[in-house]
């Protein structure tokens, strides 16, 4: 009878760490890439090599210094992307004299149809402190990889040249040291990010 209660037992206790395991850590490595997260547990620091909307080659080191407000995106983004990029604007509004220890990034992840030309008019009808990065499709990979972002190419015959980017709708934000802190879900108002940020300032 005690070998059946242990047997029981170990059942048990095998069947809650199975749980956890599926509910708490598979949820935990989606976090980023679906954008739901507001904090997570793991730090990371990103890198990139890419080229700005005035032509010049940057790097993650380029901005040491500043916190970064990062953003995957594309210039034919018909919603989310204007509507983020739009709310990054009004942070910077918002925040007065504290923006100017603030870079707000946007990458593209269809670096095909957003060249360095493109991304100088799309970031300009924003906010004149939004950067639009772009490069090549290898420097983009590597790029949302080292953020642990997703992206990809979705058919769509009613989308400008037939597709559209489905992608990370979360912002990043980055530490001036360089380090990922949390992401702001989309959605989140730039009130409550401003409230974050002058915690942090």
């Amino acid at each position: 009878m005690k070998t059946i209660h242990l047997i029981l037992w170990g059942s048990v206790a095998v069947g809650l760490i199975l749980f956890l395991w599926l509910n708490i850590f598979q949820d935990a490595s989606h976090l980023i890439e679906d954008g739901t997260s507001q904090n997570t547990a793991t730090t990371f620091i990103p890198t990139f090599s890419l080229t700005d909307h005035q032509g010049n080659v940057v790097t993650e080191q380029t901005y040491r210094g500043k916190w970064l407000l990062v953003f995957f995106g594309f210039t034919n983004c018909p919603d989310i992307c204007p509507t983020t990029l739009a709310d990054l604007a009004s942070v910077m509004e918002q925040l007065g004299a504290d923006a100017k220890a603030i870079k707000p990034l946007f990458i593209s992840v269809d670096p095909d149809r957003d060249q360095m030309e493109t991304m100088a008019q799309y970031v300009s009808a924003f906010h004149p402190a939004i950067v639009g990065l772009t490069g090549t499709g290898s420097q983009i990979t590597e790029t949302a990889e080292s953020f642990k972002a997703y992206f990809e190419k979705q058919p769509q015959e009613s989308a400008p040249d037939g597709y559209i980017m489905g992608h990370t709708s979360a912002v990043y934000l980055i530490s001036p040291d360089g380090v990922f802190i949390r992401t702001y879900s989309y959605g989140m108002s730039p009130e409550e990010i401003v409230a974050d940020l002058q915690q942090k300032l």
